[in-house]
């Protein structure tokens, strides 16, 4: 189970041994993210793109909240020549899923394509603008229980193939 208490002190101690080159990619894995999901749906303000609905004050936390956890996943690929991979890394799919709903969360609700098409113009103000923010919960959420399983991996003790 993802959230006993043994998964947080393995995700802890995994965080622990970390040196500056994890927390470097951590760092910019955030910051990378925060730019690739941020920059096309104008959270993060810049000349390529527009919106057609004001950014809502939460986009800004919903992008920070989902960054950071993207970035330590990313960071907890890098290879740890002292120790042996895990035997089997957990987490992956939960945070792929997680990135493309962060997306969705704070996105522009009008300039989806796929929810004009669905949903139409007057559908995405009415239905889709007021689920954004719980997909950005959500979001945040598998990301979080991505991290967890990835980081508390890293601690378990791997299995070595027998003879």
């Amino acid at each position: 189970m993802p959230s006993s208490p043994s998964s947080w002190s393995r995700a802890g101690a995994a965080l622990r041994t970390w040196r500056t080159r994890q927390w470097t990619v951590a760092g910019l894995g955030a910051l990378a993210t925060a730019v690739l999901v941020g920059v096309p749906t104008d959270v993060v303000p810049s000349p390529l793109f527009d919106r057609a609905v004001p950014v809502q004050w939460w986009n800004y936390p919903a992008l920070l909240v989902t960054a950071v956890p993207a970035g330590i996943i990313l960071s907890t690929y890098l290879k740890d020549p002292s120790r042996p991979e895990p035997a089997t890394p957990r987490g992956s799919r939960l945070g792929v899923a997680g990135s493309v709903l962060s997306f969705f969360a704070v996105g522009c609700p009008v300039c989806n394509k796929l929810v004009l098409v669905l949903l139409g113009t007057s559908g995405a103000m009415s239905y889709w603008a007021p689920l954004q923010p719980l997909l950005a919960v959500l979001s945040a959420g598998l990301l979080a229980v991505a991290a967890l399983r990835r980081l508390s991996s890293l601690s378990e003790c791997p299995v070595t193939a027998s003879a």
